[in-house]
């Protein structure tokens, strides 16, 4: 298994995220799990591009310091929504490792996270999400909250991945 952490980056890591202490903490949690159970943690970031403020050299960019790798951690980055895509390198490396247990835990919920879920299904992943593991903001359409509920809820359970509690997260990492 390995512990997948995407988007967790310093421009959209803060109070503005659907419960953001408890995504906060519960990716902490497991970041530290991880680290002490010997459980592989790559981290996702996304680049909008030169001159957007959020891309490669840019302050916002960078990892959140609650979540930062340690120097041997992987980090992939990418510039499309799914962390899986084949310009990210993600799947060939886990591919060359036989990994196809997949914890996913990040940014945004309805982005690439969906995105990275959805792809990684495709590529015949055993994927999990622990509860309160995502998070995203506000949209045009949708509150924050019924954002979150919708996607961990109604659309992936069943369907694409196994979403589950924090104890079965911090279970499954302890094995």
């Amino acid at each position: 298994m390995i512990l997948l952490v995407i988007d967790t980056q310093k421009g959209i890591t803060d109070e503005r995220l659907f419960a953001f202490e408890q995504f906060k903490s519960n990716i902490k949690l497991l970041i530290s799990e991880a680290r002490e159970h010997g459980v592989e943690i790559v981290y996702v970031r996304h680049d909008d591009g030169p001159g957007t403020g959020f891309s490669v050299g840019d302050e916002e960019f960078q990892i959140f310091e609650e979540f930062a790798p340690r120097e041997n951690e992987r980090i992939f980055d990418k510039t499309v929504n799914s962390a899986f895509h084949s310009s990210t390198g993600l799947t060939a490396y886990l591919d060359e490792k036989g990994e196809r247990e997949i914890m996913i835990v990040g940014l945004q919920t309805n982005f690439c996270i969906d995105a990275t879920i959805k792809s990684g299904f495709d590529h015949g992943y055993e994927m999990y999400v622990p509860e309160y593991a995502n998070s995203t903001f506000d949209n045009d359409y949708m509150k924050k909250d019924v954002c979150y509920h919708y996607y961990n809820d109604f659309i992936w359970p069943q369907r694409y991945v196994q979403c589950i509690s924090m104890t079965e997260a911090v279970d499954r990492i302890r094995k």
